[in-house]
C-alpha cells in the first residue's frame, strides 16, 4: 500500500515525497484512516515501527482541513505529551517535516532550559504543541498555556511516564482538559496501571496492536557474551575493533556506569559521549547531535535517556549491563534495525546477571545465541552453561547455540536498503 491510496491530501503527500516516504509501516496504515475518522485509537506499538508518523500525519490533515475556521491568533487545539526532552523534539521535528506545506504551527516545550523562547512562540499562538509533563504544568500554573480549545490529545510512550513516576502528572494534566476531544494513547506495554488509564482517558477506542510487546524485531540479529564483570570493558573494546561497527549505542544501568565507560573509551582513542539526567539539556542534544553526523562512534546511554533516541542508520546496541526489566531489553534493542534496516545487538552477561537473562529469555520466547569463542572467557565455569528457557507456543527457537564455540561473528556488513518508512 502507497500513501498516495490513504485518501492523504496533496499537502502531505509532498511533504512524504520531499522525505523520500511512499510507503506506509503497518501502524501507520491502520492508524492514518481510524484517526481520519476522528476515533479514539488505543496503540499498542514497540519502537521503531514508525507510530510518530502514525498519529502526525493525519492530525495535520484533520487541522488542515478545518484551518479556514479560525480566525485571530492560533489556539492549541493538538497536545501531544511524551515523557522525556529528546523525544518531545523529535516529535516536533516529525510534525515540521510532514507539515512543511500545510501552514500550521507548532512548538515543542521541555523542562531543564530557559522558559523565555517557549513562552515568546506560546504567545504569538501555535496550532500544535509537544510537551513533557513537568514543563506543560509549569507554564500552564504561570497562565502560558490555555488548552480549552483542545481537539486532539495525544498520550505518547504511556508506560515510560508510569516508569519516571509522571503517571500523577499525567493524571492531573488529565483534568485540565476539555471532556469532548479526541484521544490517541500510545503504549509499548499494557501494564495494569497503564490499561487502567487508557480506560478512563478512551471513549469506544479503536485498537491498534502491531507488534506483541515481548517480541523483538526480526531484522535485529542478537548474541550473547558470558563476560566476568571487570572484563566488559575490555571485551566492548575488542568488539569495538571491527570496522563494520560504524555507530553503537551502549546501555548501562546507571548514570556512573555510563560515565565510567566512556572515559575507559576516551583512554582508548574511541569517540564517544554519554547521555543522562545529570547531563545539562544542551550536553544531551550536543552528544545525540555529534552522534548522528558522525562526529562520534559510541553513545552510552541509561535507559530513561535513551527511549527517545530515533537514528535510522544506527548498527549496533551493546547491552553492556543487562537490564531488570525484561520489556526493556526489547526497547533496547529496537533502536536498531529500524527504518527497513538490519540491525544488531550484543549483550553482555556476567554471573550476578543470569537471572535477568533468564527472565529475557522467558520474555522474548527464545535462547539468545551465544558466541563462547573470545578473549575474556569467564572465570567461572558453571556460567558457561546455557540459561535455558522454554519457546512460548507458536513462537519461534532461535537459531540456537550453534553459534556457541564457532565464534561466529554478529557484525558483519550492515545493509543500507532502507525502505520508504517513516520513523
Amino acid at each position: 500500500m502507497a500513501f498516495k491510496k490513504l485518501d492523504l491530501i496533496d499537502p502531505i503527500l509532498k511533504a512524504l515525497s520531499n522525505e523520500g516516504y511512499a510507503t506506509p509501516t503497518p501502524i501507520q496504515a491502520q492508524s492514518i484512516p481510524l484517526i481520519l475518522e476522528q476515533r479514539d485509537l488505543l496503540g499498542c506499538a514497540q519502537t521503531g515501527t514508525g507510530k510518530t508518523a502514525a498519529f502526525a500525519i493525519p492530525i495535520l490533515q484533520l487541522l488542515y482541513s478545518n484551518k479556514n475556521e479560525e480566525r485571530g491568533p492560533h489556539k492549541i487545539k493538538v497536545l501531544i505529551l511524551t515523557p522525556t526532552r529528546e523525544l518531545a523534539i523529535q516529535i516536533d521535528e516529525s510534525f515540521a517535516a510532514y507539515g512543511k506545506h500545510t501552514g500550521l504551527t507548532h512548538t515543542v516545550i521541555f523542562g531543564g532550559v530557559s522558559q523565555l523562547q517557549q513562552t515568546n512562540i506560546l504567545r504569538r499562538g501555535v496550532d500544535i504543541l509537544v510537551a513533557t509533563p513537568g514543563r506543560l504544568l509549569d507554564l500552564i500554573s504561570q497562565g502560558f498555556i490555555d488548552l480549552k480549545f483542545l481537539k486532539i490529545f495525544v498520550l505518547d510512550e504511556a508506560d515510560r511516564m508510569l516508569d519516571m513516576g509522571f503517571i500523577h502528572d499525567v493524571k492531573r494534566i488529565i483534568t485540565k482538559l476539555p471532556a469532548k476531544r479526541q484521544t490517541l494513547f500510545f503504549s509499548a506495554t499494557m501494564p495494569p496501571e497503564i490499561q487502567k488509564l487508557a480506560n478512563v482517558l478512551l471513549t469506544n477506542p479503536a485498537k491498534v496492536e502491531v507488534t506483541p510487546a515481548s517480541s523483538t524485531v526480526d531484522a535485529i540479529d542478537q548474541s550473547l557474551y558470558y563476560v566476568d564483570k571487570q572484563n566488559k570493558p575490555n571485551l566492548l573494546l575488542h568488539l569495538l575493533k571491527d570496522t563494520n561497527i560504524v555507530t553503537a549505542l551502549v546501555f548501562t544501568r546507571t548514570k556512573h556506569g555510563a560515565d565510567k565507560v566512556v572515559k575507559f573509551l576516551h583512554r582508548n582513542n574511541i569517540t564517544a559521549a554519554a547521555i543522562h539526567g545529570n547531563k545539562s539539556q544542551n550536553a544531551r542534544q550536543n552528544a545525540l547531535s555529534n552522534f548522528k553526523n558522525g562526529k562520534l562512534r559510541v553513545l552510552v546511554a541509561t535507559d530513561i535517556a535513551a527511549r527517545g533516541i530515533d537514528i535510522d542508520d544506527l548498527s549496533h546496541v551493546f547491552n553492556f549491563e543487562l537490564p531488570n526489566i525484561p520489556e526493556t531489553y526489547v526497547h533496547r534493542i529496537g533502536r536498531t534495525g529500524r527504518a527497513g534496516n538490519t540491525g544488531i545487538a550484543i549483550s553482555f552477561c556476567n554471573a550476578e546477571e543470569r537471572g535477568e537473562l533468564k527472565d529475557i529469555q522467558k520474555l522474548i520466547g527464545f535462547n539468545i545465541p551465544l558466541v563462547s569463542e573470545h578473549p575474556y572467557p569467564p572465570s567461572k565455569e558453571n556460567l558457561l552453561t546455557p540459561v535455558i528457557s522454554v519457546p512460548k507456543q507458536g513462537q519461534k527457537r532461535s537459531r540456537g547455540f550453534g553459534a556457541a564455540g564457532k565464534g561466529k561473528s554478529y557484525s558483519g556488513n550492515r545493509q543500507n536498503n532502507r525502505n520508504q518508512n517513516t520513523r
